[in-house]
Formats: C-alpha cells, sequence, structure tokens
C-alpha cells in the first residue's frame, strides 16, 4: 500500500542548519530585490523580507549555546548581511517601513 510520501520526489540531500539559513537567507534577498538566481528579476516586497530576517533573529535567539560554532558564525554573518542590505534596500526604495 502506498501512502503519501510515496508521492514526494526523493530529496536530493537532507537538510541541515547550514542549508535551511541560506535557504531563509535567499528568500529574504529576493524579497529585497536581489536577484540570487541567474536570469531573475525578483519583485520587491519588504515585508516579506524583513518576516525572513525576524525568523532567522528568533532562530538565533532560540538556539544560543546549542550551535557550533562555524553554525553561529554563519548564522552572525548571514544576519549581518541581511540587515545592512535591508536598510540600504529601503533608502533605495525610500519604504519607510518593511
Amino acid at each position: 500500500m502506498s501512502g503519501p510520501e510515496d508521492s514526494l520526489p526523493p530529496a536530493r540531500e537532507k537538510i541541515n542548519f547550514a542549508t535551511f539559513v541560506l535557504s531563509m537567507s535567499a528568500a529574504a534577498l529576493q524579497n529585497m530585490g536581489v536577484p540570487v538566481a541567474e536570469g531573475t528579476n525578483p519583485c520587491v516586497n519588504l515585508a516579506l523580507a524583513r518576516e525572513s530576517i525576524e525568523v532567522l533573529e528568533m532562530l538565533q535567539k532560540k538556539t544560543t549555546g546549542n550551535l557550533t560554532e562555524e553554525e553561529s558564525n554563519l548564522l552572525n554573518a548571514v544576519l549581518y548581511d541581511l540587515r545592512m542590505t535591508y536598510v540600504r534596500r529601503m533608502k533605495e526604495t525610500g519604504c519607510t517601513e518593511g
């Protein structure tokens, strides 16, 4: 008998902390209008970008003391870059809120 898992495509790779953080980062960047894939021209949605940043900030708070040094460094660097890009995009687009 087949179940719902039989209809799912096979996973290429198991997701880990780094791929999750980078995936959230890519979503935030796309919502800030930054092309993350060749040939894309994403729409700007700073509210959704801010939500992705807030999810990563929540993850950072909830995982304090439970990450490897490499994972912690990755999360810190991604958050720093996203925050700086967010502020820059707010100024460029003239938005006062995200």
